[in-house]
């Protein structure tokens, strides 16, 4: 399923000036790439593969998808405790200059306030009942490590303003578990950067009861799936983030095997 479908299908469901900002946004780049009429190609085995450039369309279709995808879950999350911070609107605006230039940062700040408006417009169940189908539809585009990496933000969206609230957690948590992912990674991805050694078994996701190897085991797991090169494809600035929270595994991992001898 190509992530345009899903957009269009939410988007669908949207009414008034949201569908205009989201569209000058995102929408019509996603749809122009992923769209594009450039047939595959196929070799002598009967095997499709695709040119550079529609690679490169594909790549593109991917990056915005994700990009949109994190603006719906940002509103969420920016909102779970009643409040809209300036450091978590900061946080994602960073992103957005980084991966979309200065322009970018405007048209994202309209995106957020008019998905603030719908949410207040429509009222809470209305907006997570909407929250739920388009992580349904965001489960069954993306693959695992780019849901993985759309936690990993909102848990830093969550810890920008220096507190995290059980509200935002638990709305995080909720997120992760529509994604059909583990609901156990939020904790983990909220004790990275942690300075002590209870910080580094949440990270591991292991008791300090566990074994040596369940946690060389847990380690290795953590590395399989949140290598910085499995997304790549979304732009620089997601690759920097992946490769940092790799690093703070690796000095999870190290600090609990200075503490074990291992």
């Amino acid at each position: 399923m190509a992530y345009g479908k899903w957009i269009g299908a939410w988007i669908g469901a949207m009414s008034g000036g949201v569908l205009g900002a989201l569209a000058g946004f995102a929408i019509g780049s996603i749809f122009d790439k992923m769209t594009s009429s450039e047939p595959a190609i196929t070799n002598d085995s009967g095997n499709r593969f695709y040119s550079g450039q529609e690679q490169r369309r594909q790549q593109e279709g991917m990056r915005n998808g994700f990009l949109f995808s994190l603006m719906v879950l940002s509103a969420h999350v920016i909102q779970a405790d009643g409040r809209i911070m300036h450091s978590e609107m900061e946080m994602v605006r960073r992103f957005l200059r980084a991966n979309f230039g200065e322009a970018a940062v405007q048209q994202g700040d309209n995106i957020l306030k008019r998905l603030f408006e719908y949410r207040k417009m429509k009222g809470n169940s209305v907006w997570n009942q909407q929250i739920r189908e388009a992580c349904a539809e965001m489960r069954a585009a993306m693959p695992e490590e780019h849901r993985l990496q759309l936690i990993a933000f909102l848990a830093e969206i969550a810890k920008a303003d220096g507190r995290v609230d059980s509200v935002e957690v638990d709305a995080i948590r909720e997120v992760t578990v529509f994604l059909g992912l583990n609901a156990s990674i939020v904790d983990r991805f909220l004790a990275l950067g942690g300075n002590t050694i209870e910080d580094a078994y949440r990270v591991l996701g292991v008791s300090p009861d566990a074994t040596d190897d369940e946690v060389r085991k847990a380690y290795r797991n953590l590395v399989r799936q949140h290598h910085p090169d499995r997304v790549a494809t979304l732009g620089k600035d997601v690759l920097e983030a992946a490769k940092k929270k790799m690093q703070e595994i690796n000095e999870a991992k190290e600090k609990i095997y200075k503490a074990r001898g291992i």
